[in-house]
C-alpha cells in the first residue's frame, strides 16, 4: 500500500479543496471547482516528478477518473466506512497503476520515495521493493 502514498495524500487534499471551492461555488462555477482540485494534484506531481507536458496530459484524465469516482464513493449514503474505504483503496490502487505505465524508472523511484515519506516519515522501513502488492 506504500505505493499509493501519494494518490491517498492527492486525493485527500484535492477533496477538501473540492469541498471548500463547491461551498464557494455559485451557479455555472461549479464545474469549474471540481476541476480545480485536479490540476492542483497534477501541478503537485509535475512538480515533484518533473513530469513532461505529454505525461501531464495521460495523468489529467486519470486524476479526474479518481476525483470523480471518490466523489461518488463518498456521496453514496448505502456504503458503509468500511465498503467505501475498500472501494477508495481500490480506485487509488487502479490510478497508481495506471499513472506509473508511462512514468520513467527514475518517476518511479521518486513516486515511491514521496510515498514512503508520507506513511514512514524520513526514515523508510521498506525493502526498497515498490512492486510489493498490498493485500486485500
Amino acid at each position: 500500500m506504500n505505493r499509493l502514498g501519494l494518490l491517498v495524500v492527492g486525493t485527500v487534499l484535492m477533496f477538501a479543496m473540492s469541498t471548500v471551492a463547491q461551498q464557494n461555488a455559485t451557479g455555472p462555477d461549479v464545474h469549474a471547482a471540481a476541476v480545480a482540485p485536479v490540476e492542483q494534484h497534477l501541478k503537485m506531481l509535475s512538480e515533484q516528478l518533473a513530469l513532461t507536458v505529454e505525461q501531464q496530459d495521460k495523468t489529467r484524465p486519470i486524476l479526474q477518473a479518481m476525483h470523480d469516482w471518490t466523489q461518488k464513493l463518498e456521496d453514496d449514503q448505502s456504503l458503509t466506512p468500511d465498503q467505501r474505504q475498500a472501494g477508495m483503496h481500490a480506485l487509488f490502487m487502479k490510478s497508481d497503476k495506471e499513472v506509473r505505465v508511462f512514468l520513467t524508472d527514475d518517476q518511479k523511484k521518486k513516486l515511491d520515495d514521496l510515498e514512503a515519506q508520507m506513511h514512514h516519515g524520513p526514515h523508510d522501513g521498506s525493502n526498497g521493493s515498490p512492486s510489493a502488492t498490498p493485500q486485500h
